[in-house]
């Protein structure tokens, strides 16, 4: 069973006082109607602390998506994502816009099937209201990728091309950042995952032996997802055709097969070591992408599918994103 999925949202450690002490960004939450969703959504926005100061200028985004059973927030309650922004930021680092839209357990794709819309609404998970959680059109690819990006860009002083625009995410938004960025390669330009689910069919030994073995069967998914099946199979299906049609690792050979590697954005992941089954999933994505001859900077460092590991190295993500979309 994939534990590691259900270790959310653990609490944040204090904050030290150095960090605190800097000059802040601005966190804000904004509201987006989306036709791809067919609803109203949140979105917490950070904007740096040059943006008011200098109102002519410009900046790239960064799009950072929450894990499942998380939402809007996750990054800047859970991560200090914010405050990690600020200490780059201080030290002379570029800065960037940082949104991060709500996801839901939306999976950042188009659903498998339709959803249960009038009974989310009726029984909607205790964390969230209905209002904020149930959608009549579950196109969460197309929400992130078009809606969100396209108001982000009406919205605010953004450099609204591809080269100024990145993803990243944690755990199902680890899987989100990659899968979108290889979906929409106009659109971002790199992407980076934190503990992603990134071989999503893997079912090979432990520790990763350079011989991937993948589901054979929709059982096998189930069997492997458990309890979290339920939260599963709506968006990615319940057979094998239907997950390896939204596999990152197929993504990647799609998209080079049709365009070459030249539209293949830049990629970033890491896990902890102590990650269950998601060390290996990175570690057998990793495989798929170097057998493909695409470039990947992949680390390792010790640590769990938790808050704690994510808070630790979000600054690598952050500054390794900038390095690449406000150089």
């Amino acid at each position: 069973m994939i534990v590691a999925l259900a270790l959310l949202l653990q609490g944040a450690t204090a904050v030290p006082a150095a960090l605190r002490d800097l000059p802040h960004g601005l966190v804000l939450t904004d509201t987006l109607w989306s036709q791809a969703l067919g609803t109203r959504k949140e979105l917490v926005v950070y904007l740096p602390p040059s943006y008011a100061r200098t109102p002519n200028r410009r900046f790239p985004v960064a799009y950072y998506l929450h894990g499942l059973g998380g939402r809007e927030t996750d990054w800047t309650r859970h991560g200090e994502l914010h405050l990690v922004m600020d200490s780059l930021a201080a030290t002379g680092a570029p800065e960037m816009i940082i949104v991060m839209p709500d996801g839901d357990d939306g999976w950042y794709t188009t659903w498998n099937t339709l959803p249960a819309y009038d009974e989310c609404r009726r029984n909607p998970p205790a964390r969230e209201s209905a209002d904020a959680y149930c959608v009549p059109w579950p196109h969460y690819d197309d929400y992130v990728a078009h809606d969100v990006v396209q108001f982000v860009d009406r919205k605010y002083r953004t450099e609204a091309r591809r080269a100024r625009r990145a993803v990243a995410g944690l755990s199902m938004g680890g899987y989100g950042a990659v899968t979108l960025a290889l979906e929409y390669p106009d659109v971002f330009t790199a992407a980076a995952s934190h503990s992603g689910v990134l071989s999503p069919l893997y079912r090979g030994p432990h520790p990763f032996d350079g011989h991937p073995l993948w589901a054979l069967s929709g059982s096998d998914l189930e069997t492997a997802y458990g309890r979290l099946w339920s939260r599963t199979w709506p968006a990615l299906g319940r057979d094998t055709a239907s997950w390896w049609a939204r596999d990152p690792g197929r993504r990647l050979d799609r998209l080079i097969a049709k365009h070459g590697k030249q539209p293949v954005p830049a990629l970033f992941a890491d896990v902890g070591t102590e990650d269950a089954l998601f060390v290996d999933q990175s570690r057998a994505f990793r495989w798929a992408v170097e057998r493909d001859g695409v470039p990947i900077e992949y680390h390792e460092w010790p640590g769990q599918h938790d808050f704690t590991y994510w808070r630790a190295h979000v600054g690598e993500s952050l500054a390794w994103l900038a390095s690449r979309i406000a150089r």
